[in-house]
């Protein structure tokens, strides 16, 4: 593992996923989901004077990591704005785009931001604490039809529909405001041998929607492939199912659906080359020191 790590969050396949970039010393570099600074850090280690990163960080506590570098750029900013954020710094094309998605180890170690069923707090969940909605709101205000589709696609839970109706008939009673309650409400659902898996589930469906992640996700891979040179390399690093199979459609086809589209002539349009066909996960070392990297997965393509 690299020393040029923060307490605020260990990056996972850190080596790996800087050395995906290929990373050119006078390049331009995006790492749209800076954290810590971890994989800021490393990337600004292999860029030469002439080189340049921004970085892309919606939470307000990242702020204390922002690096002091003339190279380095920190833009406060959900990543789903690559695009016009690029545009307002006067750069038009980069070299390479990174992204760490999921969520840091500093925000499931606060307790006051409600990421974790582990800490008794608000159910939060917001990444940016100015966005409207938290997930307290959503399971008091959503219909259950609804609640029903973020439990089944979002935490992939097969008690989606029984979770749903029971979040629907807890609040004709009483609010939810704290983790607490939506524990008491899923305890039921927790079989001991699961019980785990489905408190982490049922979790990250609601911070899934809360924070518009599928959404932001498409919208940042669609314009990462407008604002890299040909030969620019995208290194993303996903942590569950839902992320990796739209990263693993795009990267194969250029659209999410994964359904190879042909021109006129029936030449096949993808628009990557694959640097990884067999997705990267973290050797058993890096597990041990980092247990939270167990679920990633990195792939890496090369714009053609």
């Amino acid at each position: 593992m690299n020393g040029r790590q923060t307490a605020y969050h260990i990056p996972a396949l850190l080596n790996e996923s800087i050395d995906g970039l290929n990373i050119r010393p006078s390049g331009v570099y995006v790492d749209v989901t800076f954290g810590g600074g971890g994989h800021s850090r490393e990337i600004l280690h292999r860029l030469g004077r002439d080189g340049r990163l921004l970085a892309f960080d919606q939470d307000e506590d990242a702020i204390r990591n922002v690096i002091d570098d003339p190279r380095f750029l920190f833009v406060r900013s959900n990543f789903r704005f690559l695009k016009n954020f690029l545009r307002y710094h006067g750069i038009e094309k980069v070299d390479g785009v990174l992204a760490d998605l999921g969520v840091s180890s500093h925000h499931f170690d606060d307790a006051g931001r409600g990421f974790s069923f582990r800490f008794s707090g608000d159910l939060d969940m917001r990444m940016n604490r100015n966005a409207r909605k938290s997930a307290a709101d959503i399971l008091n205000e959503y219909p259950l039809e609804k609640l029903r589709e973020i439990f089944a696609n979002y935490g992939e839970l097969k008690s989606a529909y029984k979770i749903a109706s029971s979040v629907v008939a807890f609040r004709q009673t009483k609010k939810f405001v704290t983790t607490d309650d939506l524990l008491t409400l899923l305890e039921p659902f927790a079989y001991k041998d699961r019980e785990k898996k489905i408190l982490a589930q049922a979790f990250q469906a609601l911070r899934i929607e809360v924070n518009g992640e599928m959404e932001a996700l498409t919208e940042m891979l669609s314009q990462a492939l407008e604002v890299l040179k040909p030969g620019g390399r995208l290194s993303v690093i996903s942590y569950h199912s839902l992320e990796d199979r739209l990263v693993k459609n795009f990267f194969k086809t250029g659209n999410f659906a994964g359904e190879v589209v042909k021109d006129f002539y029936g030449n096949w349009q993808i628009p990557f080359e694959l640097v990884n066909r067999k997705v990267i996960v973290p050797e058993m070392e890096e597990q041990e020191v980092n247990p939270r990297s167990r679920s990633a997965k990195l792939r890496i393509a090369e714009k053609k």
